[in-house]
């Protein structure tokens, strides 16, 4: 099941990213796929596809590296490059995918330029840890 829902995603990823069309990624999602973003927004299958079609379509130009994609049962994770032909900002990416019956019904967005990714990567050392006001508490 982990390699053929792997496959399931590669294959919805390659026509997009070698041109830039949606209607081959739309294939393989469900009629009911939600997408949730890091920042608490949901987007339906209708409004993901068209953000999709706005960033990497043909006149955007987006360009997407993938650099790692594994799987685990009925989850897949695509980890990626992506940045503008205009050098416009680069950021990584971290996609996690749920398959089922066939189709990817759902999927998470974690989005980080790579500009901040330095000052990301410190939140938990302790002299970053009391200038801040928020604590993580696990």
């Amino acid at each position: 099941m982990t390699t053929e829902n792997k496959g399931i995603v590669q294959r919805a990823l390659a026509g997009l990213i070698e041109t830039g069309d949606v209607d081959t990624l739309a294939s393989f999602l469900s009629d009911d796929f939600l997408h949730h973003r890091s920042d608490s927004t949901t987007s339906t299958k209708v409004e993901w596809l068209a953000a999709v079609q706005a960033a990497l379509g043909p006149t955007a130009g987006m360009q997407v590296e993938i650099l790692h994609l594994l799987a685990d049962t009925d989850h897949v994770v695509v980890h990626s490059r992506r940045w503008l032909p205009d050098a416009g900002p680069e950021i990584v990416v971290v996609d996690v995918l749920r398959v089922a019956d066939g189709l990817i019904a759902e999927g998470w967005e974690i989005i980080e330029p790579v500009a901040q990714a330095a000052a990301n990567g410190t939140w938990w050392e302790p002299d970053q840890q009391s200038k801040t006001e928020t604590r993580v508490r696990w």
